[in-house]
């Protein structure tokens, strides 16, 4: 603690005089995006580094009231002391979570996708509730969301959703929830009463921001505009206010509807292409270290990395760190950051489950 340790605080001071050093050079400035990146950087090294200075003082605090406890032969004083160490646990653990949140891009904000799988209306369902325990998690955290497009089921659920969430590290915390998750319940949508499995799929992407450079021609986009479907009254069904962008050089096919005005939906689903071009990036380089090292495993559906267990009993549990609680209710109110950090802290160990869980 003392040195910085596992936080690496003499690296990180390093790091901070460097960047003050290269802002000293009148030619920095001319730069503007490469300022904002530099200036960004030094920000998030200096606040990581206070918080650790700040609990190393109260720690040292602490220490200094126990030792004179332990020489006057105060009891009160020594309880003091060691409710105050007691009270640095959390401190100590945030910060060790934010150690675990360095890979790029960890720091942005994200652009999470859910979609329906095998489990017809259970599954539309489940992709529904899915959406409600991630926007209340959201909430938990103080990061503000906004669903971008929502695509509802005939019956009920919805088929799929995209919603992008604005708050520091939401993309590193969210990374841990990629892949399938299963739900086992008594389906309401039976009128026998049977039990069924439905699945749903949970993607996130960074959602970057603009003077980060993803190169993007023109020329390579096909932009369909639409009416836009589901509530939203009078003038968002009568307007062509939906845009849809394609980038055939990747395939892949963004889409806004939400907002009244085209120009502000457009804008948005560049955004969120940007998003999926550099987030592609980032999965391509990765995969040449997954392929050399044989350890990426592939989603897919039946490969959950989640179950929930609604019936014959109640038990959330996830199969890469073997986390589990049988307080379903509050897990799906959105408490799942302790599930999230698990699994953060199990990636940085090497020790991940590739065990696979059947029903």
């Amino acid at each position: 603690m003392r040195s910085g340790g596992i936080f690496d605080v003499e690296s990180k001071q390093a790091r901070i005089a460097d960047l003050d050093h290269q802002a000293g050079f009148a030619e920095f400035w001319t730069d503007a995006p490469r300022a904002r990146e530099v200036l960004r950087e030094k920000n998030t090294l200096e606040k990581n580094v206070s918080r650790f200075l700040a609990l190393n003082r109260q720690l040292s605090d602490a220490e200094t009231l126990l030792q004179l406890a332990e020489e006057l032969g105060d009891p009160d004083s020594e309880r003091e002391a060691g409710a105050m160490l007691v009270g640095l646990e959390p401190t100590v653990r945030g910060l060790e979570v934010q150690r675990l949140l360095s890979d790029e891009a960890d720091e942005a904000g994200a652009v999470l996708e859910i979609n329906s799988g095998a489990g017809g209306t259970d599954a539309a369902d489940w992709a529904d509730m899915l959406k409600r325990m991630y926007l209340r998690w959201c909430d938990r955290m103080g990061f503000k969301a906004h669903i971008v497009d929502e695509q509802p089921n005939e019956d009920a659920g919805i088929k799929s959703c995209t919603i992008e969430i604005e708050g520091d590290y939401a993309y590193g915390y969210l990374k841990s929830e990629i892949g399938v998750h299963r739900l086992v319940r008594i389906s309401p949508f039976d009128a026998n009463a049977r039990r069924q499995t439905a699945f749903a799929s949970v993607g996130a992407y960074p959602d970057i921001d603009d003077d980060i450079e993803v190169k993007i021609d023109d020329k390579d986009l096909e932009i369909q505009t639409m009416r836009s479907g589901g509530a939203g009254g009078q003038h968002v069904n009568m307007t062509d206010s939906a845009v849809r962008i394609i980038h055939h050089p990747s395939g892949i096919v963004v889409k806004c509807q939400q907002e009244r005005s085209q120009l502000k939906n457009k804008a948005t689903a560049m955004k969120m292409l940007r998003a999926r071009l550099y987030q592609q990036e980032i999965e391509r380089r990765q995969a040449l270290v997954d392929a050399a090292n044989s350890q990426k495993k592939k989603i897919e559906w039946g490969s959950q990395i989640r179950s929930y267990v609604l019936q014959p009993y109640r038990m959330v549990k996830d199969v890469r760190t073997l986390m589990q609680t049988g307080d379903t209710d509050r897990f799906l109110d959105g408490d799942i950051q302790p599930f999230m950090e698990a699994w953060l802290a199990a990636r940085a160990n090497g020790t991940l489950s590739d065990a696979t869980e059947s029903e």
